[in-house]
C-alpha cells in the first residue's frame, strides 16, 4: 500500500529573497531581515520570488520540515506574503487581456487548432522517456497536493455552485477511498517511474515557471476577493486536462511506460470529461447567476491559467528542442 512520505529537507534558496525567508523560518536571522529590502529588484515571475511565496504558502498545507507551525499566522511573515502576492498579482494582470465575457473565454478553450503543437503534442509525437520523467518531476509540485488549493474556495461559495464544486473535489479526493486520491495516484506514478516520491522531494529540480502555476492556485484560493478567479482557473484546468491527458497517455503507451504511470492519466481523461460540464454549467453558471459582478474575475482566472501554463510549456519545449534538460538540476536516477 502506498503511504504518504514527508520530505525531510527544505528547498535550497534561489536568491536573496528566498534565502532571507528560509533563514527567518529557521530563526537563523532577525525577523527584521525578512526580505523586504531586496523585493524591488526581484522578478515577480522569477525563481527567487516564486520560491519565497511557495514557502509562505506551504505553511498552510503540509508545513515545512524543521519549521514551527506557529509561523503560519505570524504577522510579519503574512505582511511579506502580502507584498509578494501583490507583485505576483500585478504581473499576472499585466500579462492577460482581461474582459468579462466568460462564455467567449470558455468557448475558446474548447476549440483546438488543427496545427496545435503544445507540450502534450510534442510528447505524443516526439517525446522520449527522459522528457516524460522531467514532466513527472515538474508536475509533482502540484500533484502531491492535487485539489487541495481549490478546497479553499468551498466556504466562499453558496448553493448549487458550492455543491457542484464539492462533487468535483470528492472525485479528486478518491470518492472516499484514500488509495484512489489523485495525489496518491501520482505517488504511485512516481514510484513506478523510479523517481523520488516524497512530498515536494523534487522541488529543487523545478523552475519558477512551474512554482508560479501552483502559487497562482494558492493565491486565488486563500483570498475571498479572488473566489471568481479560482473558479475560472479550476474550470480552465478541467476543460483542458482531458485532451492533454489523452495525448500524454498515447506517449506513455508508445514508450511502454508502467501501468501506474498510464493509470494516472487515463483516470483524468474519464473524470475531467464530466468535471468540465459540472464546472461550466453548475459552478460557474450558478456563481454568475447570483454574483454577475464576478464575471471579470472568472475571466481573469481563465486567462491567468492559460498564460502561466503557456509560459511553463514554452520553457519545456524550448529546452527539449534545443537538446537540453528543462530542469534546474539534473535528476540522479539509480
Amino acid at each position: 500500500m502506498t503511504t504518504f512520505t514527508a520530505t525531510t529537507t527544505l528547498p535550497a534558496a534561489r536568491g536573496p529573497l528566498s534565502e532571507s525567508v528560509l533563514g527567518t523560518l529557521l530563526r537563523e536571522q532577525p525577523r527584521a531581515d525578512l526580505g523586504f529590502a531586496v523585493l524591488a529588484d526581484t522578478d515577480p515571475l522569477g525563481d527567487d520570488l516564486q520560491l519565497a511565496l511557495h514557502l509562505c504558502y506551504e505553511l498552510h498545507y503540509q508545513g515545512l520540515p524543521g519549521v514551527s507551525d506557529e509561523w503560519e499566522w505570524d504577522p510579519e511573515l503574512l505582511r511579506l506574503r502580502g507584498v509578494l502576492e501583490a507583485r505576483f498579482l500585478a504581473a499576472l494582470r499585466e500579462n492577460v487581456a482581461g474582459g468579462d465575457d466568460v462564455t467567449a473565454e470558455l468557448d475558446a478553450l474548447l476549440v483546438e487548432p488543427l496545427d496545435a503543437d503544445g507540450l502534450s503534442h510534442f510528447l505524443r509525437d516526439h517525446g522520449e522517456w527522459q522528457h516524460v520523467l522531467e514532466l513527472f518531476t515538474h508536475r509533482s509540485v502540484y500533484h502531491h497536493k492535487e485539489a487541495d488549493p481549490h478546497a479553499w474556495v468551498i466556504p466562499r461559495l453558496r448553493g448549487r455552485a458550492k455543491a457542484a464544486l464539492v462533487a468535483v473535489e470528492f472525485d479528486e479526493f478518491g470518492a472516499g477511498r484514500a488509495e484512489l486520491m489523485h495525489s496518491r495516484l501520482y505517488t504511485d506514478l512516481l514510484r513506478a517511474a523510479e523517481l523520488p516520491d516524497g512530498y515536494l522531494e523534487l522541488i529543487d529540480h523545478v523552475p519558477g515557471s512551474m512554482l508560479a502555476v501552483v502559487n497562482m492556485m494558492s493565491l486565488f484560493g486563500l483570498h475571498r476577493s479572488l473566489r471568481g478567479a479560482l473558479c475560472g482557473h479550476f474550470a480552465a484546468t478541467e476543460i483542458t486536462t482531458g485532451p492533454s491527458a489523452h495525448r500524454i497517455d498515447q506517449a506513455l503507451q508508445r514508450l511502454g511506460a508502467p501501468e501506474a504511470c498510464r493509470y494516472f492519466y487515463t483516470e483524468h481523461i474519464e473524470a475531467d470529461a464530466v468535471h468540465e460540464q459540472v464546472m461550466r454549467h453548475d459552478v460557474l453558471g450558478d456563481l454568475l447567476e447570483h454574483e454577475p459582478e464576478l464575471a471579470a474575475d472568472v475571466v481573469f482566472g481563465l486567462q491567468a491559467t492559460e498564460f502561466l501554463e503557456g509560459r511553463f510549456g514554452a520553457h519545456l519545449l524550448s529546452s527539449w528542442r534545443a537538446g537540453r534538460s528543462s530542469l534546474r538540476q539534473p535528476l540522479s536516477l539509480g
